[in-house]
C-alpha cells in the first residue's frame, strides 16, 4: 500500500493551467523561475504531505516496528530485527501475485482505518464491516470487476473527494514526491523521549528502492548533514535536487542493523510552479514583487523562497501572491509556505481527524522571510492548500485578499496505493482557519473586489493589528 498524504485538489472544477488576467496593472508575463535563473533545485538544502509523508510511496500494510527501548534485552532486540526482516520478505513475495479479493479488501481496510466522515450521510464502522462481508462473500473474477466494486464502495460514503484512481491516474501523482528519490519520511518516537526519521514507504522500483534503501530504515544524514532533530519536511528538502544528480544518504537498516552509505540518483519529475517578476505601480513610484504560484508541489516552497529573495533584492517593497486558479496540491507544502510570511508562534491552521496525528494546532516556528505587505489574489478556483495560505496570511494580518470568493474546500485527503498499482483517495481530516472559520463548502470572501491602492492595503492591515491587540 503506497501512501501519499494530502496532495489532492478537488475533483471539480478541473485543474486550470490557463490564466485569466485581472482588471489591474498586475499582469503576468511570459517569465518563469527557470527562465530567470538556474533552478533553486541546484541548492541542495533549504518542506505534504508531503516526501514528508507525501509522494508516491509504497508501504506494507503492517505498521512499521519502532526501535525497542534500551531497557530491553539485546536478545529481544535481535529477535525483533529478524521478525521485521521476515515481514518484509513475506510482503515482497505476496505483492508479486495479488488476488482481486485482496485489492478490494485492502481498499475497504484503508477506509475503515482512516476515513473521516464530513457529509450529512451517517457512517459507522459497524455498517462498514457489514459491507465488507457482503462484498467478499463471493469470488471476484476479473480485475476490472474489482475496480468497479471499489468505485461503488467508495461512492456509498457520500464524499465527493473519496474516490478510486486507476493505475494511470495514480502514476501521475509522482510530481508530489518531495524528495526526488521516492521515499516517504516520518517522524517516529525513539523510545527515549525524542524522535527519529524513518522511511515509512518507498516508491517501488524508484531511485531509493533500487539503490538499496528499505522500508523501516532510519535516515541518519544527507550529504554529510546530520538530520537528528530535523523534521521530515526539512529532511525531504535536503534530499531534493536537480534531476539526474546524486545525493548521499546514511541509513540504518532496521532496528539494530548496520549503518550504510548509499548514493542515490534523483529522478524528480516535478516542474516549478512559480512565476515571478518585478512590477512598477502608482506611476512607477513603487516596486511590487509579483509571484504566481500555480500549484503546491515538491518545488513550491523552495522556488517561492528564491523568487521572493530575488524580488526583494531588486527593490520590491510589497508583494502580490497570485493564487488564482490554484486548486491546491500538497497541504504540507501550503502550510510551510504560509509559515514563510508569519511571525513565530502565529497559528497557520487547525486540523482535525480520526487519527490523533491529524488533530493539532499548527504554528510558525521561526521569524518571517519578509515583513512587507502582501496582496493575495484569489478567485473561485482558489482551493484547498491555496485557501490555507490565503486565510493564514489574512487572519494573522499579514495580507489582504483581492478578487472573488474562493472555492471552499477545507478537507484533507491522502492517497493510498493498492497492490496492483491503482489507488484510493480518502478524506482523512479537515482544517479550520486561525479565526476558527470552517471554509468547507463556504469559501472565503475577499477584502477587495478590485486591486486596491497600497495605502488602502496598509490601512486595512493596521486596523487588523489593532483589533487583534485590542
Amino acid at each position: 500500500m503506497r501512501l501519499l498524504h494530502n496532495p489532492i485538489p478537488p475533483p471539480s472544477p478541473p485543474l486550470l493551467t490557463s490564466f485569466s488576467a485581472p482588471k489591474s496593472s498586475i499582469l503576468p508575463k511570459k517569465s518563469s523561475l527557470n527562465s530567470h535563473h538556474k533552478p533553486l533545485q541546484q541548492v541542495v538544502s533549504t518542506g505534504v504531505s508531503l516526501v514528508l509523508s507525501l509522494g508516491l510511496l509504497v508501504s506494507a500494510p503492517n505498521s512499521i516496528a519502532l526501535e525497542s527501548p534500551s531497557s530491553l534485552q539485546s536478545s529481544l532486540e535481535v529477535t525483533n530485527c529478524r521478525d521485521n526482516e521476515a515481514e518484509e520478505e513475506v510482503y515482497t513475495e505476496v505483492s508479486k501475485v495479488v488476488s482481486n479479493e485482496r485489492i478490494v479488501e485492502e481498499a475497504w481496510q484503508i477506509v475503515n482505518d482512516s476515513f473521516l466522515n464530513t457529509s450529512p450521510r451517517s457512517w459507522s464502522q459497524e455498517s462498514w464491516l457489514q459491507k465488507k462481508d457482503d462484498i467478499l462473500s463471493s469470488s471476484i473474477q476479473t480485475r476490472s470487476k474489482a475496480h468497479d466494486i471499489i468505485k461503488r464502495m467508495l461512492a456509498s460514503l457520500g464524499d465527493p473527494y473519496t474516490r478510486f484512481l486507476s493505475p494511470e491516474q495514480f502514476s501521475k501523482m509522482a510530481r508530489y514526491d518531495m524528495t526526488g528519490i521516492g521515499v516517504n519520511l516520518r517522524d517516529v518516537p525513539d523510545g527515549n523521549g525524542g524522535s527519529k526519521l524513518k522511511v515509512l514507504g518507498l516508491l517501488l522500483d524508484g531511485p531509493a528502492h533500487n539503490a538499496g534503501v528499505r522500508q523501516g530504515d532510519e535516515l541518519i544524514s544527507v550529504n554529510g548533514v546530520d538530520v537528528l532533530g530535523k523534521s521530515a519536511f526539512e529532511a525531504s528538502s535536503l534530499l531534493l535536487g536537480p534531476n539526474g544528480t546524486s545525493v548521499n544518504i546514511m541509513v540504518k537498516h532496521g532496528n539494530c542493523g548496520p549503518v550504510q552509505s548509499i548514493n542515490v540518483e534523483r529522478q524528480s519529475i516535478a516542474k516549478t510552479p512559480v512565476f515571478y517578476r518585478l512590477e512598477q505601480i502608482e506611476s512607477g513610484s513603487t516596486s511590487v514583487g509579483y509571484v504566481r504560484l500555480k500549484e503546491f508541489n515538491a518545488l513550491a516552497r523552495k522556488d517561492l523562497v528564491t523568487a521572493i529573495k530575488r524580488l526583494e533584492g531588486m527593490g520590491a517593497s510589497s508583494f502580490v501572491l497570485d493564487l488564482r486558479d490554484n486548486l491546491g496540491g500538497l497541504v504540507q507544502a501550503g502550510i510551510e509556505i504560509a509559515k514563510l510570511f508569519l511571525n513565530e508562534g502565529d497559528t497557520v491552521i487547525y486540523t482535525v481527524g480520526r487519527d490523533p496525528q491529524y488533530t493539532r494546532n499548527i504554528v510558525a516556528e521561526a521569524p518571517p522571510l519578509i515583513t512587507a505587505p502582501v496582496i493575495v489574489l484569489v478567485n473561485k478556483s482558489t482551493a484547498s492548500a491555496s485557501e490555507i495560505v490565503a486565510t493564514a496570511l489574512h487572519d494573522n494580518c499579514r495580507a489582504v485578499l483581492v478578487g472573488d470568493k474562493t472555492y471552499g474546500k477545507g478537507l484533507i485527503q491522502s492517497v493510498f496505493e493498492l497492490p496492483d498499482g491503482s489507488g484510493v483517495v480518502v478524506t482523512i481530516g479537515k482544517y479550520v482557519t486561525p479565526n476558527h472559520m470552517d471554509i468547507n463548502g463556504n469559501g472565503v470572501e475577499p477584502d477587495f473586489k478590485n486591486f486596491p491602492a497600497l495605502s488602502e492595503v496598509n490601512n486595512r492591515l493596521s486596523k487588523c493589528h489593532m483589533q487583534q491587540e485590542g
